[in-house]
């Protein structure tokens, strides 16, 4: 695991609703797949009970499967310096997985194992009721929106919620891919900003994060028709 997330002291800990807390006990009771299984522990999710911006990204890999929470591996200090560099508090953002277990071998979710999650999904973003839900990655894009292809859509909001970036494992891979997550969280933020009616100008033409960043795209492939899709 990442030392530098290895002890919970290090950062400081949002407040949680009764609501999330009862969600949490119930996903981590959750046998409802083969995933669970195969875990050390099951990742619900972390965050406070309220926020502007939720965070969605594939699955628990190995790290997160050992300590039970999003994001604390290499992929996550990716994350932690994406957010820092778009101005954003990690402790006041919500950040969860389309599935709570780790799948083996730390393969893509499948179909069955995204649509057992789904629920969890939904009650979290209920809960959280975020102005946006950032979708990191094509497994999270396909899971909510029913499309995929991150290159692409990466910077466009989906009806009027949903922003799609690349998840921070591809900036592993790819480091001139940073510059584009830094760029979608910072429109992130501002949107929510905005939403909150917290901006100066209270007018949302002028975003960061350079050109295209942000450009609204209606359909409806939302995460209630999307449920109906066959594949993911």
């Amino acid at each position: 695991m990442n030392k530098d997330r290895s002890s919970k002291e290090k950062r400081r800990l949002p407040e949680r609703s009764q609501e999330l807390i009862s969600l949490e006990e119930e996903i981590k009771t959750c046998y409802r797949c083969p995933l669970a299984g195969g875990r050390t522990k099951t990742v619900p999710g972390e965050g406070p009970g309220r926020a502007g911006l939720l965070l969605v990204g594939e699955a628990p890999g190995k790290d997160e499967d050992q300590a039970g929470l999003p994001f604390v591996g290499r992929a996550g200090s990716v994350l932690d310096r994406a957010l820092k560099e778009a101005g954003i508090d990690r402790a006041e953002v919500f950040i969860t997985n389309v599935v709570k277990c780790r799948p083996p071998d730390n393969r893509r979710p499948k179909k069955e194992e995204v649509e057992v999650c789904r629920p969890y999904l939904e009650s979290q973003i209920e809960i959280v009721g975020p102005k946006v839900v950032i979708l990191m990655g094509n497994a999270a894009t396909k899971a909510v929106l029913g499309v995929e292809g991150v290159t692409n859509l990466r910077g466009q909001l989906f009806s009027d919620l949903f922003l799609v970036t690349f998840h921070p494992a591809a900036v592993l891979r790819n480091r001139d891919l940073e510059g584009a997550l830094v760029s979608d969280l910072s429109a992130a933020r501002y949107r929510a900003k905005i939403l909150r009616g917290s901006a100066d100008d209270g007018g949302g033409s002028d975003l960061p994060g350079g050109q295209g960043a942000f450009s609204t795209e209606k359909r409806d492939s939302t995460f209630e028709s999307a449920r109906g899709r066959e594949s993911i």
